[in-house]
């Protein structure tokens, strides 16, 4: 039995993001290697030709003689002129905590994506909502052993369109290391809760005369 077997249940072990009534279906957290070397990953070839090419400059300027007075110019200048640099070392020492921080919650009620540093984000997405859920396994990823789970959502007043296509912000379970079993999970939770919100009927079985009832995946 896999352990998205054990997990997709109504143990609810957390409460703290949870509304009254609202029972955890599933929650996981990121793979911490894969997190953590991503987080290391990003920008860092665009950081690596920035510092290389400020500290050409700065090597030049030492080399010519510079004046003390254009030298108290210069050290500023390129110490805010190296900012993509500071971010990149902003990232990778916080991306211990910053996975630390990070939770993903499926609810019979909506998915909801913690996150943070210091103080702990939570973001809702609620099903009605949802348009696609998508999986993106990039080169880096397929490596770690670990995908992308992508919602694309639809909140009101938060639609826009570009060259007659229309286009809706999206929220991601970032590198989930079983992904092949949680994706089509999550595809089947997202598509029944969205059923009975759309279709609440009779015909339905009877402990599920309506959307107002108790949803359980094990019996869909």
């Amino acid at each position: 039995m896999s352990k998205y077997e054990n997990t997709f249940s109504y143990e609810e072990k957390e409460t703290s993001p949870l509304v009254a009534g609202e029972k955890i279906i599933w929650s996981g957290k990121p793979k911490k290697k894969a997190f953590i070397i991503n987080k290391s990953i990003t920008m860092l070839p665009f950081a690596l030709i920035w510092l290389i090419f400020d500290t050409f400059f700065i090597t030049t300027f030492f080399k010519s003689g510079a004046s003390d007075h254009f030298l108290f110019f210069i050290i500023p200048f390129f110490a805010i002129h190296l900012l993509p640099v500071w971010i990149w070392i902003w990232n990778v020492a916080t991306a211990s905590k910053r996975w630390q921080n990070t939770k993903y919650y499926v609810t019979d009620k909506r998915i909801i994506i913690k996150n943070g540093f210091i103080a702990e984000n939570y973001q809702t997405i609620y099903y009605k909502d949802i348009k696609n859920v998508n999986l993106r396994i990039g080169i880096l990823d397929k490596l770690l052993g670990v995908g992308d789970i992508y919602f694309d959502f639809v909140p009101f007043n938060n639609v826009y369109t570009y060259d007659n296509r229309t286009y809706a912000p999206s929220a991601c379970f970032l590198d989930i290391e079983d992904y092949n079993e949680l994706y089509p999970k999550l595809q089947k939770v997202v598509l029944d809760i969205q059923t009975d919100i759309e279709y609440p009927n009779a015909l339905r079985p009877e402990s599920n005369p309506g959307y107002n009832t108790s949803y359980d995946p094990k019996n869909k």
